[in-house]
Parts: structure tokens; C-alpha cells; sequence
């Protein structure tokens, strides 16, 4: 009987021992596997094993508000190359990314340096932030407030800020700005900064003691090149916008976009912000002049937003506005931008 149970006791300990040993060797064809997926992509160097997943994303590719202050090797590494590099007014310059299923995406960048990110697409998940999200749900989360105070500076936020651009302090050198469609109370896009840039940029009331940092200075040569990378993001982000309200795609229009930067120069120049001129002319007579064929035709102006991005979202919760964004029968767009003036001419044709 003992015999019976030392042979039994030994055929467990082969069998278990037998086992252990297949058990090692299939996590080592599992990390085999990982390791040549690694050779053959090197842009997933960030990669890591672990237990749960055993292939789990790192840092930034896990959290989209990490990527404030990461390098452009990061960026590259992430995202490849942008598809365009536009200059801001603001001493940085934006990387342009799109995926023209998923997102649209501008990195700010200032000395190698993530300096500001601004985000938007189609109910895309940046985690943390889900575009497409409540205005109710953020609220809970983050608990909007009217005063965002820091150091010595205070920004005082509207009503109208509350509903449709609310600040949060997310760290000492993080800050998020939502803004929401407040006729769906939907997250449309999303601005991270840091508060230098926030600092420069003043999109609120702001009191404060002490001193600002100083603002770029731009030269005339300089301003041009941002107005025509405005133009540009202005036209991306509108059709993006389209999309998210299943509007077909507008088709870049070179004469309305000669005759929107003229009326945008010309309110700036004289002082005035209306769709007819001094002289009387409204868009009719503009586009006439201009000799540009359209069977129908809209107009949006603004002025003294911070960028083209808020420009945007701006008319968005513009009745009128947003009604011209996301109309049907509209093929054709073109966009001018002046500093701080914006006009979109929109012609269907």
C-alpha cells in the first residue's frame, strides 16, 4: 500500500512538474511573439508587459492630458509626422493631425516643448475626455466654477463661459478648457495649455497683481503665414464639424477665399464688424465684384477670438452661424482671416 502511494506521489510530482515547465513555455512564446512585434514596429518602443494585459500602453498613450510638455520625438513616436505645420500668434507652432475617421488634433509646440493641445472629432475618446460627452456628466466630474484662481491671477468666468467654455485647473501648470455645443450640451473640443500660454492668451476677464508674460512680437511677414495656417485649420475643423452632423464634405474654394480675407482686412483696417462693408456692399456685391459664380451663398463673420479653432466653436453656438456650418446644400468654402478677423464664405455651386 505504501508502495502504491510513494509511485502515485511521484507521478504527481512528473505530471505537475511536467506541467510548470508548459505552463513557462507558452509565456515565453507570448513574450517572443511581443518582442518580434517590437522589432518589426519600432514606434511601439512604449510598450510593457503586464500580468492583466500583456500588452499595456504607457503614460501619454494612456492619458491624453500627459502629453502637456512632452518632447516632439514623443509626438513623432506617437503620431508620425503632421500633415501640416502651421505658425500661431503666440510664439508656438501648431503640429496638424487628422484622422479622417476619428479625430483632429493641433500640438502647440514651443522649443521642442508641448506647449498646448487642441482636440476634436467625431465622439472620439481621448482618455480621459470623451468627446460627445454631457455638458452634466464633465460638470460632476470636474466642477465648473466661476472664478479659476491661481498664484496671483484670477479669471472670472461669464455665465455665457460657464455654458459654453468652462476653465479648469488641472495641476500647477495644466489647464483645461471645454467647449460645448450648447445646443446638443455636448463636448465638442477640448484645449489644453500651460499657464503661461493660458496667461498670454486671456480668453476670460483675468484680474491680477504682479506682472504677465510678455506676448510674441509679429511681424507683418509673420502675421501672414498665421492667417493662411487660421484659414486652413478653420476649413478642417468646420468639415469636421459637417461630419459630426453627417453634412457632405466642403470642397476648398480659392475666389470666396479671396473675397472673405478682403472683408476680414477691411473690418480690421476700419474699425467696423458687420457683413456690409462701409460702402454699403454685402456679400452679394463682394462675390459679384470678385467675379465667383454661386447659385446660393452664406457668410460668417467674427473677431477677436483667441484663434481659428475658437473661432469656430464660436459660431457653433451661433444660431445663424451654426446653420451655415452644417447646411446641406452647400459645396464649396473658402476662408479669410486677418489677425483677429475671421470670415467664411460659403457657396454652393
Amino acid at each position: 500500500m505504501n508502495m502504491l502511494k510513494n509511485i502515485l506521489f511521484l507521478f504527481l510530482m512528473i505530471f505537475g512538474l511536467i506541467y510548470i515547465i508548459q505552463g513557462e513555455s507558452g509565456t515565453d512564446k507570448i513574450v517572443s511573439n511581443i518582442e518580434l512585434w517590437l522589432i518589426q514596429n519600432e514606434s511601439a518602443k512604449d510598450l510593457k508587459l503586464s500580468s492583466q494585459n500583456p500588452v499595456e500602453k504607457k503614460g501619454h498613450e494612456k492619458n491624453f492630458l500627459d502629453w502637456i510638455d512632452r518632447t516632439t520625438g514623443s509626438l513623432q513616436e506617437e503620431y508620425g509626422e503632421p500633415i501640416r505645420k502651421d505658425l500661431s500668434g503666440y510664439g508656438y507652432t501648431w503640429w496638424i493631425y487628422q484622422n479622417e475617421v476619428d479625430y483632429y488634433i493641433q500640438f502647440g509646440i514651443k522649443e521642442d516643448k508641448i506647449v498646448t493641445v487642441f482636440a476634436t472629432g467625431d465622439a472620439y475618446n481621448f482618455d480621459p475626455i470623451q468627446l460627445g460627452a454631457s455638458y452634466r456628466e464633465l460638470q460632476d466630474h470636474y466642477q465648473f466654477e466661476d472664478n479659476v484662481s491661481f498664484s496671483t491671477y484670477t479669471f472670472k468666468l461669464t455665465d455665457l463661459d460657464k455654458e459654453i467654455k468652462p476653465l479648469k485647473q488641472l495641476s500647477e501648470n495644466l489647464f483645461i478648457q471645454f467647449y460645448f455645443d450648447s445646443h446638443t450640451d455636448r463636448l465638442s473640443s477640448f484645449r489644453l495649455m500651460t499657464k503661461d500660454i493660458l496667461l498670454v492668451q486671456q480668453p476670460y476677464e483675468l484680474y491680477y497683481r504682479g506682472e504677465l508674460p510678455e506676448p510674441p512680437i509679429i511681424s507683418t511677414k509673420q502675421w501672414r503665414i498665421v492667417e493662411t495656417g487660421a484659414e486652413k485649420q478653420i476649413f478642417d475643423i468646420t468639415n469636421v464639424i459637417r461630419k459630426r452632423f453627417n453634412q457632405k464634405q466642403l470642397t476648398w474654394n480659392q475666389q470666396a477665399r479671396e473675397v472673405a480675407y478682403k472683408h476680414s482686412k477691411d473690418m480690421a483696417v476700419n474699425n467696423y464688424f458687420s457683413h456690409y462693408s462701409q460702402t454699403g456692399d454685402g456679400l452679394k456685391e463682394r462675390l459679384e465684384s470678385n467675379h465667383t459664380y454661386y447659385k446660393a451663398a452664406g457668410e460668417n463673420i467674427a473677431a477677436q477670438h483667441i484663434d481659428g479653432p475658437a473661432a469656430v466653436e464660436g459660431w457653433l453656438n451661433s444660431k445663424g452661424h451654426r446653420q451655415a456650418l452644417i447646411k446641406a446644400d452647400y459645396t464649396d468654402l473658402g476662408v479669410g482671416v486677418y489677425q483677429d478677423y475671421y470670415t467664411q464664405n460659403f457657396l454652393k455651386q
